[in-house]
C-alpha cells in the first residue's frame, strides 16, 4: 500500500485521455483560463487522531472466488508526526485466525496535495512498497497502488469513508483487470474510546 501520477494514478491518467474525443481536450485546454488552486488536504486526518477500537474482516484469499472470511478485533493509536503533516497508525488486533501487528506511516506531500499511505507489519519488519497515493473529497478519502499479488500485477484501492465524530470504516479491493471491477478484501469499522484522544 506512489509520489504523484506514477504508478496507479499515471495508469488512470493515460487510461481517461485515451478514451476522451481530441474536440473535449481542445476545449478543457483554454490557454487563457487560471488553473484551479489545489485544496490543502494536510488536516484531513486530523479526525482520526486517538485510540480506537477497531472490528476488522480478511478476505483470506483474494481473487479466487473464495468467500471465506476471517475477522479480528482490537485497538488502532493514532497519533500526529511533524505536527500533522504526517500520522502514524498502530494496529493491533487479534483472532482465530491469529495475530496482526501493524502499522502505517502517512505522510502529505505540500507539492501535490496528496498524501501516501506506507504499510509495515510486524512480522516482515519493513515497509512495503509501493505506497499507496490520493487524499480526501467531500469527506471520502481514495488512495491506490499497483501491486504484485500472487505472481501477477494488481490494482489496489484503499477508501475511507462514513467518518463521524466516534466511528469510520476502511476497506481495501483488488482489481486484476484493469479496474473495471474490485474485489473487497479488508474492512475495518474503527469506534472511538471515549476520553482517547491524543
Amino acid at each position: 500500500m506512489i509520489a504523484a501520477l506514477t504508478g496507479r494514478s499515471a495508469l488512470l491518467l493515460s487510461c481517461a485521455l485515451a478514451v476522451l474525443p481530441i474536440a473535449v481536450l481542445a476545449q478543457t485546454q483554454s490557454p487563457n483560463a487560471p488553473a484551479s488552486p489545489l485544496r490543502d488536504g494536510s488536516r484531513d486526518f486530523d479526525f482520526e487522531i486517538g485510540i480506537w477500537k477497531s472490528h476488522l474482516r480478511r478476505l483470506v484469499h483474494p481473487l479466487s472466488g473464495s468467500t471465506t472470511w476471517v475477522e479480528y478485533d482490537g485497538t488502532t493509536a493514532v497519533r500526529k508526526v511533524w505536527k500533522g503533516a504526517a500520522n502514524l497508525v498502530e494496529l493491533d488486533v487479534g483472532g482465530p485466525a491469529g495475530h496482526i501487528t501493524a502499522l502505517s506511516l502517512r505522510l502529505y506531500d505540500q507539492a501535490s496535495h496528496q498524501w501516501s499511505l506506507n504499510f509495515a507489519n510486524k512480522a516482515a519488519g519493513q515497509i512495503s512498497p509501493p505506497p499507496s497515493v490520493g487524499g480526501f473529497k467531500d469527506g471520502r478519502g481514495e488512495f491506490f497502488d499497483e501491486e504484485e499479488f500472487n505472481g501477477r500485477k494488481v490494482l489496489v484501492r484503499f477508501v475511507i469513508s462514513d467518518i463521524t465524530d466516534s466511528s469510520c470504516r476502511f476497506e481495501q479491493s483488488y482489481s486484476d483487470d484493469g479496474g473495471k471491477t474490485w474485489e473487497v478484501n479488508w474492512v475495518a469499522t474503527d469506534t472511538r474510546i471515549p476520553g482517547k484522544r491524543r
